[in-house]
């Protein structure tokens, strides 16, 4: 009873390894980001490729000030990003700043960009986005990227306190996390 229990553990053990090596072999990559799910609006033209996928990590500054065309009212107004780009394993690879919005490289590398569309991306998150890429400043990882999509948000909508007449020019920092999806030209 012994030996048949071990070499049936020794054969469980084989093909344990060779399933094992089997997987690792197959030389599949994680799948590439997807637009299927995406509104509409913030879809990349067809002719364009994911060439780099981040995770922004960081905050957003409001001010409080007064409502542009409405006296006497006031509103929490967005004042810029900053936030680590992130690589999909968790490495800083770059950051996001503004205004105006900056997307670096570690390379040296840098995008700035113009609204294109937004797109709600449920409550308590800021909207999805997309942006048309200027063309690149330094040769790296941003040269020849055409769009970047902000999508996968979390947070980073204006305070949630007051913004009154008493407490204008006050800046509030709110955190939040995003997916920075950079396209080049095919």
């Amino acid at each position: 009873m012994k030996l048949h229990t071990r070499a049936l553990s020794v054969t469980c053990l084989a093909a344990a390894a060779a399933l094992l090596a089997a997987c690792g072999s197959t030389g599949s990559k994680a799948p590439m980001f997807s637009q299927d799910s995406l509104p509409d609006a913030i879809k990349v033209p067809g002719g364009n490729k994911v060439v780099l996928e981040t995770v922004g990590v960081g905050e957003i500054t409001y001010e409080c000030r007064d409502k542009a065309n409405a006296p006497g009212q006031t509103e929490w107004v967005f004042v810029g990003p900053k936030a680590a780009l992130n690589d999909r394993s968790g490495k800083q690879i770059g950051t996001y700043f503004g205004p105006p919005a900056t997307w670096a490289s570690n390379d040296g590398s840098a995008i700035t960009g113009t609204q294109v569309a937004v797109s709600p991306a449920g409550a308590g998150n800021i909207p999805f986005q997309l942006v048309k890429a200027n063309p690149a400043t330094g040769n790296g990882a941003m040269t020849g990227v055409t769009y970047i999509q902000r999508v996968a948000l979390k947070g980073g909508v204006a305070p949630a306190a007051a913004c009154t007449a008493t407490n204008k020019g006050e800046r509030q920092i709110v955190q939040y996390q995003a997916d920075y999806i950079f396209w080049k030209a095919m």
